[in-house]
C-alpha cells in the first residue's frame, strides 16, 4: 500500500506465449521486468494448458504472443492466457499481438463470409482483455472491432530510419505495391525527406489469395532506388512482382520494406532470388535461420512495444508517444 494514499502500488507483470519467446525476452529486458513463470504444454490431442506459477492478483498483466504459424494454435494459447489472469484476479490485461492474425479478413467480399478479424476481437474481450497493442493492422478499421482501448503502433519510423541511414543519398522513389497502400507510401516519402511517390497498378482475383498480377508502374522510376514498402509479406507474389515490374520500369535498384515477415513457403526463397538488393522486416514475427537469405535485415520492435507498454502502465499518452500516425 501507498502509505500516503492508502492505495495499492501498481505493479506490472509481463507474460509470454511459445510462439516469439525471443521478442518477448527482448521487451522484457527494454523494461528491466522478468517474463512470469509459467506451465505451459500440449495434451495429446492438441489442447493447450497453461498456468502461471506466481500469483497475479492485482496486477497490471501483459500478454504477448506471435500470431505465426501455425496461427490457430497461438491465438488460442493467448485466449487461455487471459482467460487464466482474469479468474486469477488480474486487475487489468493488455493483449499484444504484434501481428494481428486474421487481419486480412476484415470484410465481407461476398456473402456468406465471416469477418473473422472481428471475431478475433470479440474472442478476445469474451476472455477477458481490456485492451489490445497491436503494430501496422491491415486497415486502421479493424481498431473498431474492440470494444475497449487499441494502442495501434507504427513501425515506419524503425524502417525508414533504416532506409535513410543506408540510403539516404540516393535519389530515392517510394513506391506502393498497390493503389491501396499510396497513403503509407505518402508517410514513407515524407519521413524520407518529400521524396516522390509511385505504386503498382494490379488487378486480384479474390477467389485466388495470395495471387495477384502486377500491370503497370505509376510514376517516375527510371534510373532511381525504389523503395517498395508494405504492412506484410506472406508468400512473396506480389512483392516480387512488384519489384520485377520496376526494374522492367528502369528503377536503378529496389529495396522492399515490410513490418510483418509472415514468409509463407515459397516467400523466402523468391525474395532471395529477386533482383531487390535488400529486403527489410521487423521481428513483430519469428523468422527461423532457415527461412533467412543474404540481403535480408531484421530491426527489433522491441523497443517501440517496451516504450508502449511503459506509457500504458504509468497511464500515460501512447497517442502523443507515437505522434497519433493513425
Amino acid at each position: 500500500m501507498n502509505a500516503k494514499s492508502g492505495t495499492p502500488k501498481k505493479h506490472l507483470m509481463l507474460f509470454s506465449g511459445r510462439a516469439h519467446p525471443e521478442l518477448a525476452e527482448e521487451v522484457a529486458r527494454e523494461l528491466k521486468v522478468e517474463i512470469t513463470p509459467q506451465a505451459a504444454y500440449d495434451f495429446a490431442n492438441g489442447e493447450i494448458f497453461v498456468r502461471f506459477n506466481e500469483s497475479v492478483r492485482g496486477t497490471d498483466a501483459f500478454v504477448i504472443q506471435a500470431h505465426t504459424s501455425p496461427i490457430n494454435q497461438w491465438i488460442m494459447e493467448q485466449l487461455l492466457m487471459v482467460d487464466a489472469l482474469k479468474r486469477a484476479s488480474a486487475k487489468r490485461i493488455t493483449v499484444i499481438m504484434p501481428f494481428y492474425g486474421y487481419a486480412r479478413q476484415d470484410k465481407k467480399h461476398k456473402g456468406r463470409e465471416p469477418i473473422s478479424a472481428r471475431l478475433i476481437a470479440d474472442m478476445f474481450k469474451t476472455a477477458g482483455a481490456d485492451r489490445i497493442m497491436t503494430v501496422d493492422l491491415h486497415t486502421a478499421q479493424i481498431q473498431g472491432f474492440f470494444d475497449g482501448p487499441v494502442d495501434h503502433l507504427f513501425a515506419q519510423s524503425l524502417l525508414a530510419e533504416h532506409v535513410a541511414k543506408t540510403y539516404g543519398s540516393s535519389d530515392i522513389t517510394v513506391v506502393s505495391p498497390d493503389s491501396g497502400r499510396v497513403r503509407l507510401a505518402e508517410k514513407w516519402a515524407t519521413q524520407l525527406g518529400d521524396r516522390p511517390i509511385a505504386f503498382i497498378h494490379k488487378t486480384r482475383d479474390p477467389l485466388k489469395p495470395n495471387e495477384a498480377v502486377a500491370n503497370r508502374v505509376v510514376g517516375e522510376v527510371s534510373g532511381r532506388l525504389c523503395v517498395l514498402v508494405d504492412d506484410m509479406i506472406d508468400t512473396g507474389g506480389t512483392i516480387v512482382k512488384a519489384c520485377d515490374a520496376l526494374i522492367e520500369g528502369g528503377a536503378s535498384d529496389v529495396v522492399i520494406a515490410a513490418t510483418h515477415g509472415i514468409l509463407s513457403d515459397p516467400a523466402s526463397e523468391r525474395l532471395a532470388n529477386c533482383k531487390a538488393r535488400e529486403v527489410i522486416f521487423t521481428n513483430t514475427l519469428p523468422i527461423p535461420e532457415e527461412k533467412r537469405f543474404p540481403g535480408m535485415t531484421v530491426l527489433s520492435i522491441a523497443p517501440l512495444l517496451a516504450r508502449a507498454i511503459q506509457e500504458v502502465f504509468e497511464d500515460g499518452s501512447v497517442t502523443s508517444l507515437f505522434d497519433g500516425n493513425a
